[in-house]
């Protein structure tokens, strides 16, 4: 009996090295934010008590950004026959598979920090509304042909061909 994933021995294209740094500054904006704003009822009513807050804040963003490297390390996909498979997740792994004739609109988006950095993400949308699968820190390069290449493979399948 054949495992329905049937998940190829080959290796992942991964995502670029450089989309740690992307990430690590994500999260560290998002944590100056969390712990100013966790700071405020403890700066204002000068209770000692309340800066347990945004210390466990910080301590848990640390510990957050610190498995940073390894989350981006799992993020990978691969093309095969009939679709893409999509995987990401260290504790809990999500497999997505995007089959090629389900591909509607394939998009390149570039934040501030991937452009200084030359990353892409790659989004694929699908007439099903849950399967926003994203495929962050691609070389641009390396994007802008994966997406001809996936819109060539869709236009093909939709075809029938």
């Amino acid at each position: 009996m054949t495992n329905r994933l049937d998940l190829p021995t080959v290796d992942w294209r991964r995502v670029s090295p450089k989309y740690v740094l992307v990430d690590v500054i994500g999260n560290v904006v998002l944590m100056i934010g969390l712990v100013a704003v966790s700071s405020i009822p403890a700066y204002v009513s000068r209770v000692a008590a309340w800066w347990i807050l945004p210390a466990a804040l910080l301590v848990i963003m640390i510990v957050v950004i610190a498995f940073v490297p390894r989350r981006v390390r799992a993020i990978g996909y691969q093309l095969r026959d009939d679709d893409l498979l999509f995987r990401r997740g260290l504790l809990f792994q999500r497999f997505v598979s995007v089959p090629y004739g389900r591909m509607q609109l394939i998009d390149i988006t570039r934040g501030p920090v991937s452009r200084a950095l030359g990353l892409s993400d790659l989004h694929f949308v699908t007439a099903a509304a849950s399967s926003g699968v994203v495929v962050p820190g691609l070389l641009v390069a390396d994007a802008e042909e994966l997406r001809d290449q996936l819109v060539a493979l869709a236009e093909t399948r939709r075809a029938g061909l």
